[in-house]
């Protein structure tokens, strides 16, 4: 019997679109994940697979949204408050953008309005802000989940659901790998995280620290997990260069990070073989 496989997409805003070459890479392979989960970018990407987008058809459409200027500023016009009591609601805002509507906005029609529409199982995270804990989804309203788990604070407003102030799931849990570990033989998790890096060559200003130090927490999270449990595979495409919010940079991203696709067939192929050696006396 064929080994079985899940997949944990990370957070990392637009460096997660490396994630498509992960999907392209399973499709090549003729890998089909009995699970899949995901946090903020990685939820996105994820929810896509779910709904049984290929990776090609991912790639296409990311480029022919985030690769066209004109595209990305009507989508986002569309995404503006609707009112002006929407846009001064609770005070004046870093953005006045809501994530809810920003994901109508720029999401695949593919991608359906509820979990339970979804062909491979998919568990969203995002952070409970009150409760002080991660929240994981898995039924009901599949938009809302996305949401909340893309609400970057600073950038998106919160994500109120079930009682709950929500954001980016990615503060609690940035590569949910320990989510799937028991559905299947093999897990494959995805860390698009990245570091602070200084092949920008200039000095960092507030936001750049601020997402800066993000990234280091995130890490030193993933870092803590890993001494307890490794995935079978972990891949790091290498994203670091860039920033949360370069998605009109989608042709550098993929161009940068395609090199992830052998990896990852590299890696499954020693996991096979790994699995097929006998086991000792």
């Amino acid at each position: 019997m064929s080994p079985t496989f899940a997949v944990a997409f990370g957070g990392g805003g637009a460096r997660g679109l490396a994630h498509i070459h992960v999907i392209e890479a399973l499709d090549e392979l003729g890998i089909r994940p009995v699970s899949i989960a995901g946090s903020s970018i990685g939820a996105i990407m994820g929810a896509g697979m779910a709904a049984g987008m290929t990776g090609r058809e991912m790639h296409d459409y990311a480029r022919s949204i985030l690769g066209r200027r004109a595209q990305v500023a009507m989508r986002m016009w569309r995404a503006r408050p609707g009112s002006l009591a929407e846009m001064v609601e609770g005070g004046l805002r870093v953005t006045q953008f809501s994530i809810e509507r920003v994901l109508k906005a720029f999401l695949p029609p593919e991608i359906p309005g509820t979990f339970e529409d979804l062909k491979i199982p998919l568990r969203v995270t995002a952070t409970d802000y009150f409760g002080h804990q991660l929240w994981v989804f898995r039924d009901g309203d599949l938009n809302s989940a996305l949401a909340a788990s893309a609400a970057i604070p600073a950038l998106f407003s919160p994500v109120k659901r079930g009682g709950r102030l929500l954001i980016d799931g990615g503060i609690y849990n940035p590569v949910p790998f320990d989510l799937v570990e028991k559905d299947a033989d093999i897990v494959i998790a995805v860390d698009v995280v990245g570091a602070p890096s200084v092949l920008r060559r200039k000095k960092p200003n507030s936001i750049d620290l601020m997402f800066g130090a993000t990234q280091l927490m995130m890490q030193s999270i993933i870092a803590g997990k890993l001494e307890h449990n490794r995935p079978e595979i972990l891949l790091r495409p290498p994203v670091s260069r860039f920033r949360v919010l370069d998605f009109l940079k989608v042709d550098a991203v993929m161009h940068e990070t395609v090199a992830i696709k052998d990896e990852l067939k590299r890696a499954v192929d020693a996991a096979l073989r790994e699995r097929e050696k006998p086991v000792a006396a």
